[in-house]
């Protein structure tokens, strides 16, 4: 699904009048999860799952075209957590 498909669903499921306005509150949506996942806060929602960040040491990688060993230094990542009623749904 593309971000005007799920635009076309919102708009259609919330009643929203027009498309640029579902758009807008799409993109406030993500911002907001992005700004608290920015700001190390886990977000959940019930049901669905629950995005957090987690950190990743600095550890010893491979290249495999070359087989040299590489430092891949320490780096953050967003990790989701699949809620039990999505899991279930989608079984």
């Amino acid at each position: 699904m593309t971000k005007a498909e799920l635009v076309d669903v919102i708009r259609k499921k919330a009643g929203l009048e027009t498309k640029a306005q579902t758009e807008r509150f799409l993109d406030a949506t993500v911002a907001s999860l992005i700004e608290a996942l920015q700001n190390g806060e886990s977000v959940s929602f019930t049901g669905f799952g629950s995005f957090k960040v987690v950190e990743r040491a600095a550890r010893k990688g491979r290249n495999p075209r070359t087989g040299k060993e590489i430092d891949i230094p320490a780096s953050k990542a967003v990790k989701f957590t699949v809620g039990k009623q999505l899991k279930e749904s989608v079984k």
